[in-house]
């Protein structure tokens, strides 16, 4: 799972994916609570992603994939739409069960600070456009439809502005053939 949320996506998004999905690849299918029989009994089904942007595969770090392969391999359940991340009632994650029964322990397991789950989404994200991830690509990777989300992924560090200077630098040395415009215009006149 903490792949996953390094990939920068929501905890619902694989915990709604299938098996029916190619490696390195994550689609947006997410469970959500809705109503069932009684008034007050609520289950976790099927829905559409809130908006179109939502509906998008999202290709993975390759330094997950082996082990999600095996997960898949030993954990998920069968079939082509079998849950690749399933609950202790063999039914999609929900919420709390997942905090309390997994995911405090795999942190106190791995020795990591307590920390949210959906901070790896922001963690990835953030990687994502210090990587170089235009807004647009951020947009599509988090399944939003406006610039809003993504900016705020946009961290400014002195490591990335340095980054940005020495790409600058390069094409500016490419295009003028290592010597400055002062350089050049300060060189003699040789037409006259």
């Amino acid at each position: 799972m903490v792949g996953y949320g390094a990939a920068g996506v929501r905890r619902a998004g694989p915990a709604g994916t299938g098996r029916d999905r190619p490696p390195g690849r994550m689609p947006g299918r997410s469970p959500q609570s809705g109503p069932c029989g009684g008034a007050l009994r609520r289950r976790l089904v099927f829905t559409e992603p809130k908006s179109a942007a939502g509906r998008r595969t999202v290709v993975i770090p390759e330094l997950i994939i082996e082990d999600l392969r095996e997960h898949v391999k030993d954990f998920t359940q069968d079939g082509d739409k079998g849950l690749i991340f399933a609950g202790p009632d063999d039914g999609p994650l929900r919420n709390t069960n997942f905090n309390r029964r997994v995911w405090i322990q795999a942190l106190q397991d791995t020795g990591l600070p307590k920390i949210h789950f959906h901070d790896l989404r922001h963690t990835g994200n953030t990687l994502a456009a210090s990587a170089g991830a235009s807004i647009r690509e951020l947009m599509e990777r988090m399944g939003h439809s406006s610039t809003r989300a993504a900016m705020i992924y946009q961290h400014s560090t002195d490591e990335r502005q340095r980054e940005v200077a020495r790409k600058l630098d390069g094409l500016a040395r490419g295009a003028l053939g290592e010597r400055s415009g002062t350089q050049r215009a300060r060189e003699p006149d040789e037409t006259g």
